[in-house]
């Protein structure tokens, strides 16, 4: 079967790793880019050849939101065949304005998608071909999709490794503020916290802060475009936020009843935790922790790694926390509840230093 050709408008960050991943499943790629660095840099790396063809079958804007629905209405218009479709992570604006710009019937070959993938890194050097690897891509489609441009689109998507969710904008739009934008807002915020900070206090900041703030790298000015074409959405999960910012700052003064005030919103908190999906995007499951210190030097996660394979125990996340000042680290291995004793006793015995172990052995003696 003969692979359609796909045109990508757009170099950055997703444009060049959709180009990568394309490239690697063997479909014919061309780029374009209104930066020459930027599309000569794409195809350096392997995304596709820098070219705008005479024809394609699908179109791929990659360009920022705030240009999307112009972009996809002159790709339209420039491919009078092709299947035209968009990453950006906003559909109802760009859908309005693209309507607005070009009407419906020119729209019937469009097709929005959002890949949820990224990295606080922009641009095409941050590329990976393997970014949609096992995340989610909508898709938003409805009866009038021409079935046979659906399909490609679904296909291109599979192509990449991504799970294909078919949604309508206005709950994409919806789920993403609450999953993606509030929280990038958040963290920006918490993060901004830090600025004038002393450094003697940032410097004990732990693996908490940094889980917390990790994507406030994140660009600026994407986000800015970000935000304004989700605006009503953020709005309005932000604004619930603040009310129980508003309930625990009152709480804080400690009045009569305060207390249940401040448990009952870090339960919510709990509640609300327990929902995000496990590995592998099952129902979420309770893992138990092993907490391991080591030396930070070359080879000993490799070791420790080794080790664990060795006690035939499978490790279903990581975390790597590192100390201040000194090379020393801890890493927390989760594990399934019933290989707990198993892993931590039997690191113990390999030399590993392994608090819990210490704790089991004093409470038995």
């Amino acid at each position: 079967m003969t692979l359609p050709h796909v045109h990508i408008i757009g170099t950055g960050l997703l444009g060049t790793s959709l180009g990568l991943a394309l490239r690697r499943a063997e479909y014919p790629v061309t780029l374009s880019d209104q930066s020459p660095t930027a599309v000569r840099l794409a195809a350096d790396m392997g995304a596709g050849t820098a070219a705008e063809p005479s024809t394609a079958d699908i179109v791929v804007v990659a360009t920022p939101p705030d240009v999307a629905a112009r972009t996809i209405v002159a790709a339209l218009d420039t491919w009078p065949e092709a299947t035209v479709t968009d990453v950006a992570s906003v559909k109802t604006a760009v859908l309005a304005e693209a309507r607005a710009l070009a009407g419906d019937p020119v729209l019937a070959r469009y097709i929005g998608c959002h890949p949820m993938a990224g990295r606080e890194r922009s641009g095409a050097i941050a590329a990976r071909d393997d970014l949609f690897l096992a995340r989610p891509w909508v898709v938003c489609s409805d009866e009038d999709t021409p079935a046979d441009r659906l399909a490609a689109v679904v296909a291109l998507a599979e192509a990449t490794g991504a799970a294909v969710v078919h949604l309508d904008p206005e709950f994409h739009d919806s789920a993403v503020a609450r999953v993606s934008h509030a929280p990038q807002v958040l963290a920006s915020l918490m993060a901004g916290r830090l600025k004038d900070m002393p450094a003697d206090g940032v410097a004990l900041a732990g693996q908490g802060l940094r889980d917390v703030t990790r994507i406030a790298a994140s660009d600026p000015g994407l986000w800015t475009q970000i935000l304004a074409g989700n605006a009503a959405e953020v709005r309005t999960v932000l604004a619930d936020v603040r009310a129980d910012l508003d309930a625990l700052i009152d709480a804080l003064d400690l009045a009569p009843g305060a207390l249940a005030t401040i448990a009952g919103l870090f339960a919510a908190g709990n509640e609300g935790h327990d929902r995000i999906p496990g590995k592998h995007g099952q129902a979420p499951a309770r893992y138990s922790s092993v907490t391991v210190f080591i030396d930070d030097a070359p080879g000993t996660l490799a070791r420790l790694f080794a080790d664990v394979g060795e006690l035939d125990v499978n490790v279903e996340d990581i975390r790597i926390d590192h100390a201040t000042g000194i090379k020393l680290g801890s890493v927390d291995i989760s594990v399934i509840p019933s290989a707990q004793v198993t892993l931590t006793e039997g690191l113990a015995a390999r030399g590993w230093w392994v608090p819990e172990a210490a704790i089991d052995t004093e409470g038995r003696e």
